[in-house]
Protein backbone atom coordinates (compact mmCIF):
# COMPACT_ATOMS: atom_id res chain seq x y z
CA UNK A 1 0.00 0.00 0.00
CA UNK A 2 1.26 3.34 -0.89
CA UNK A 3 0.35 6.90 0.56
CA UNK A 4 1.45 10.21 0.85
CA UNK A 5 1.20 12.61 3.42
CA UNK A 6 -2.49 14.71 2.34
CA UNK A 7 -3.93 10.72 2.07
CA UNK A 8 -2.90 10.25 5.78
CA UNK A 9 -3.82 13.61 7.13
CA UNK A 10 -7.39 12.96 5.28
CA UNK A 11 -7.76 9.40 6.60
CA UNK A 12 -6.83 10.35 9.92
CA UNK A 13 -9.55 12.89 10.17
CA UNK A 14 -12.00 10.61 9.50
CA UNK A 15 -11.00 7.57 12.11
CA UNK A 16 -10.81 7.53 16.25
CA UNK A 17 -7.70 8.60 17.94
CA UNK A 18 -6.03 5.72 18.91
CA UNK A 19 -6.32 4.42 14.86
CA UNK A 20 -4.99 7.76 14.24
CA UNK A 21 -1.85 7.55 16.02
CA UNK A 22 -1.04 4.34 15.07
CA UNK A 23 -1.68 5.23 11.53
CA UNK A 24 0.86 8.59 11.40
CA UNK A 25 3.55 6.44 13.70
CA UNK A 26 3.36 4.13 10.76
CA UNK A 27 3.75 6.62 8.22
CA UNK A 28 6.14 9.04 10.49
CA UNK A 29 9.14 5.78 10.25
CA UNK A 30 8.45 6.01 6.59
CA UNK A 31 9.04 9.66 5.73
CA UNK A 32 12.09 11.10 4.77
CA UNK A 33 13.12 13.99 5.25
CA UNK A 34 16.12 16.17 3.92
CA UNK A 35 17.41 19.59 4.31
CA UNK A 36 18.51 21.45 1.16
CA UNK A 37 21.74 23.80 1.77
CA UNK A 38 23.38 26.13 -0.90
CA UNK A 39 24.60 23.97 -3.31
CA UNK A 40 24.61 24.70 -7.22
CA UNK A 41 23.28 21.31 -7.84
CA UNK A 42 21.74 18.80 -5.14
CA UNK A 43 20.33 15.46 -6.26
CA UNK A 44 17.80 14.00 -4.14
CA UNK A 45 17.30 10.60 -5.26
CA UNK A 46 19.67 9.29 -2.24
CA UNK A 47 18.74 11.92 0.02
CA UNK A 48 15.20 10.98 -0.13
CA UNK A 49 16.02 7.13 -0.70
CA UNK A 50 13.22 7.46 -4.24
CA UNK A 51 12.38 4.40 -6.49
CA UNK A 52 11.15 5.68 -9.25
CA UNK A 53 12.46 9.54 -10.07
CA UNK A 54 15.70 11.27 -9.70
CA UNK A 55 14.60 14.98 -8.62
CA UNK A 56 17.78 17.89 -8.62
CA UNK A 57 17.48 21.76 -7.57
CA UNK A 58 20.40 23.31 -10.07
CA UNK A 59 21.32 26.51 -9.72
CA UNK A 60 23.54 28.60 -12.42
CA UNK A 61 24.99 32.00 -11.56
CA UNK A 62 24.37 34.74 -13.78
CA UNK A 63 26.21 33.78 -17.12
CA UNK A 64 27.14 30.58 -16.51
CA UNK A 65 25.83 27.23 -18.17
CA UNK A 66 26.00 23.73 -17.78
CA UNK A 67 29.02 22.82 -19.46
CA UNK A 68 28.02 19.49 -21.00
CA UNK A 69 24.99 18.55 -23.49
CA UNK A 70 23.55 15.26 -22.19
CA UNK A 71 20.40 13.08 -23.16
CA UNK A 72 18.96 10.23 -21.95
CA UNK A 73 18.05 6.57 -23.43
CA UNK A 74 15.36 5.50 -21.25
CA UNK A 75 14.60 8.74 -18.77
CA UNK A 76 12.20 12.06 -19.78
CA UNK A 77 13.12 14.70 -17.90
CA UNK A 78 11.07 17.84 -16.70
CA UNK A 79 12.17 21.34 -15.55
CA UNK A 80 10.72 24.15 -13.68
CA UNK A 81 12.02 27.43 -13.25
CA UNK A 82 11.91 28.14 -9.69
CA UNK A 83 13.59 32.17 -10.48
CA UNK A 84 15.67 33.84 -12.87
CA UNK A 85 15.76 33.87 -16.32
CA UNK A 86 17.74 31.87 -19.31
CA UNK A 87 17.93 29.29 -21.65
CA UNK A 88 17.48 25.49 -22.79
CA UNK A 89 19.34 24.41 -25.69
CA UNK A 90 17.42 21.02 -26.61
CA UNK A 91 18.74 19.47 -29.89
CA UNK A 92 20.41 22.76 -31.00
CA UNK A 93 16.86 25.09 -30.21
CA UNK A 94 17.03 28.06 -28.05
CA UNK A 95 13.94 28.14 -25.22
CA UNK A 96 14.04 31.41 -23.37
CA UNK A 97 13.11 30.57 -19.98
CA UNK A 98 12.34 32.50 -17.10
CA UNK A 99 10.80 31.71 -13.56
CA UNK A 100 6.92 29.95 -13.72
CA UNK A 101 8.35 28.27 -16.68
CA UNK A 102 7.80 24.23 -17.75
CA UNK A 103 9.01 21.94 -19.80
CA UNK A 104 10.19 18.24 -21.27
CA UNK A 105 12.67 17.01 -22.95
CA UNK A 106 11.99 13.28 -24.49
CA UNK A 107 14.21 10.58 -24.87
CA UNK A 108 17.46 10.80 -26.42
CA UNK A 109 17.22 14.97 -27.20
CA UNK A 110 20.49 16.96 -26.31
CA UNK A 111 19.45 19.42 -23.45
CA UNK A 112 21.68 21.87 -21.66
CA UNK A 113 21.18 25.08 -19.55
CA UNK A 114 22.57 28.37 -19.50
CA UNK A 115 21.94 31.42 -17.11
CA UNK A 116 21.23 35.23 -18.36
CA UNK A 117 22.70 37.95 -16.54
CA UNK A 118 20.59 37.45 -13.47
CA UNK A 119 21.29 33.69 -12.63
CA UNK A 120 18.57 30.92 -12.98
CA UNK A 121 17.37 28.24 -10.40
CA UNK A 122 15.71 25.19 -12.00
CA UNK A 123 14.11 21.89 -10.79
CA UNK A 124 15.21 19.01 -12.46
CA UNK A 125 12.31 15.80 -12.46
CA UNK A 126 14.06 12.62 -14.16
CA UNK A 127 11.66 9.52 -14.89
CA UNK A 128 11.08 6.84 -17.06
CA UNK A 129 9.23 7.22 -19.80
CA UNK A 130 5.83 5.75 -20.45
CA UNK A 131 6.15 4.53 -16.67
CA UNK A 132 2.83 6.56 -15.71
CA UNK A 133 0.26 3.96 -14.58
CA UNK A 134 -2.36 5.44 -11.96
CA UNK A 135 -1.83 9.16 -10.50
CA UNK A 136 -3.61 11.54 -8.11
CA UNK A 137 -6.95 10.31 -6.90
CA UNK A 138 -6.42 6.63 -9.22
CA UNK A 139 -3.52 6.04 -6.65
CA UNK A 140 -5.29 7.26 -3.74
CA UNK A 141 -5.80 5.17 -0.93
CA UNK A 142 -8.92 6.81 1.38
CA UNK A 143 -10.31 5.59 4.03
Amino acid sequence: MRTCFVCVSHYTNTKQPETTNRLWRYYYDKLHKTTIGKESRIELHEKLSLTGAEISLNELPAGANVPFVHSHKENEEIYGILSGNGKAIIDGEEISLSTGDWLKSHLLQSVSFASDISGITYICIQVKENSLEHFTAEDAVIG
